[in-house]
């Protein structure tokens, strides 16, 4: 009963943050991923035959010699910067989905060198409160445009007319006139629908 090659196994994934090399550990939960998954499927939909390039979790991306991190979600736009081993420069839309042992990073450092290196766009996706928090770069550093939510039939029954009006559902991706996401697109298969 084999289990394959016994000389070969995958390297740890790690990311690089301020020189300091951090093990990607304990793996994402279910929610974690079928959310990076469907924001992955959605930009790839889109993208298809379009200049831009999708690119799921597990493609590293080398801001600098000190930073080099593994995005959930990424859209480049410069096939240069696009290596075999990786991204070499800063991809023009980076999705980080929030998990409790990285969500420090995601809003700290990490958030702070994507703008630095000249990354156009930038989304905050937590599974556990169904949103998406939309930053746009602003002479290197991150302004939050918009948060996009997912609300349950209980808060909108709650809601008045003026505030359920006021919901914004559809996501302008920058990088595309006619390129919107649906946060109820995003979180489909957590909300069951």
């Amino acid at each position: 009963m084999g289990t394959g090659n016994p000389a070969y196994t995958d390297p740890p994934r790690v990311e690089r943050i301020e020189g300091k090399t951090y093990l990607m550990s304990p793996r994402p939960r279910v929610s974690h991923n079928r959310v990076a998954f469907r924001i992955a499927y959605i930009f790839a939909r889109y993208l298809e035959g379009k200049t831009c390039v999708p690119f799921a979790d597990g493609t590293d991306v080398h801001l600098d010699n000190e930073n080099t991190y593994i995005p959930d979600a990424m859209i480049v736009c410069d096939r240069s910067i696009i290596k075999d081993d990786g991204i070499y420069g800063a991809p023009d839309l980076v999705v980080e989905v929030l998990s409790p042992s990285t969500m420090q990073n995601d809003r700290g450092p990490k958030m702070r060198h994507y703008a630095a290196a000249g990354v156009k766009e930038y989304w905050i996706v937590s599974p556990i409160g169904q949103s998406v928090e939309v930053y746009y770069n602003e002479g290197g550093t991150f302004l939050l445009d918009a948060a996009y939510t997912v609300y349950s039939d209980w808060d909108l029954e709650r809601m008045d007319d003026d505030e359920r009006q006021a919901i914004r559902y559809e996501i302008p991706v920058s990088l595309y006139k006619d390129f919107r996401v649906n946060v109820k697109d995003v979180f489909k298969d957590i909300i069951g629908s």
